[in-house]
């Protein structure tokens, strides 16, 4: 089965491949720069991954091939700072903003309410949105709890990685073996939800 990932980040890209079954045929849009992606005017994250996945779905091509498209939004949810950066997450430094850039801005902000000593509880939220030829056909989420910790910790990953580290263990996620991160994350949560109806399609 074929399926359209509404976006062309290639971290994200990567991720999504590791954790759908071999079975379905990712592609991104970094292949076809033809379609445009909507702006994120969403107050929520199934509001934004159901722009994305619905909009994407309505090209043409993909209305032919009768091919399904998916969106994610997702993002990091800090208690001490009333759920910031949540939606804003990927540009809560500005537009076109840095992980680096966006992680300085988040640590700047806790150290300033000295609240970095006491690990901020947040979390991370995925919620992906599933259209075909213009049809909303569900949305699925995942999170996953942890605390922030500060200085940034590991290499891995990408985003607010190396400040997460999730409840019951030690590492952060920019720490983690990919294998290990993809077994608790809130997107292998929410991938887990869909791949459950796509396979009711499939059927």
């Amino acid at each position: 089965m074929d399926l359209v990932l509404a976006t062309r980040n290639p971290h994200k890209t990567r991720e999504f491949r590791e954790l759908l079954w071999e079975d379905f045929n990712l592609i991104g849009l970094t292949k076809r720069p033809e379609i445009q992606l909507p702006d994120e005017t969403g107050s929520t994250f199934a509001e934004n991954a159901i722009l994305k996945a619905v909009s994407v779905s309505k090209d043409r091509q993909l209305q032919d091939q009768h091919v399904f498209a998916i969106a994610d939004d997702s993002g990091l949810e800090v208690d001490a700072l009333e759920g910031a950066p949540g939606i804003y997450s990927a540009r809560y430094a500005g537009e076109n903003a840095t992980d680096k850039e966006n992680i300085d801005k988040l640590l700047s902000k806790l150290r300033a309410r000295n609240v970095t000593d006491d690990k901020p509880s947040s979390r991370f939220r995925c919620v992906i949105a599933l259209a075909k030829e213009g049809k909303l056909l569900g949305t699925f989420e995942g999170a996953i709890a942890g605390i922030i910790v500060d200085p940034p910790r590991g290499s891995s990953g990408f985003g607010y990685d190396p400040v997460f580290q999730p409840n019951g263990f030690k590492q952060t996620f920019a720490e983690m073996a990919p294998e290990l991160k993809n077994k608790i994350s809130h997107r292998a949560k929410a991938i887990t939800a869909l791949q459950e109806t796509l396979r009711d399609f499939e059927n």
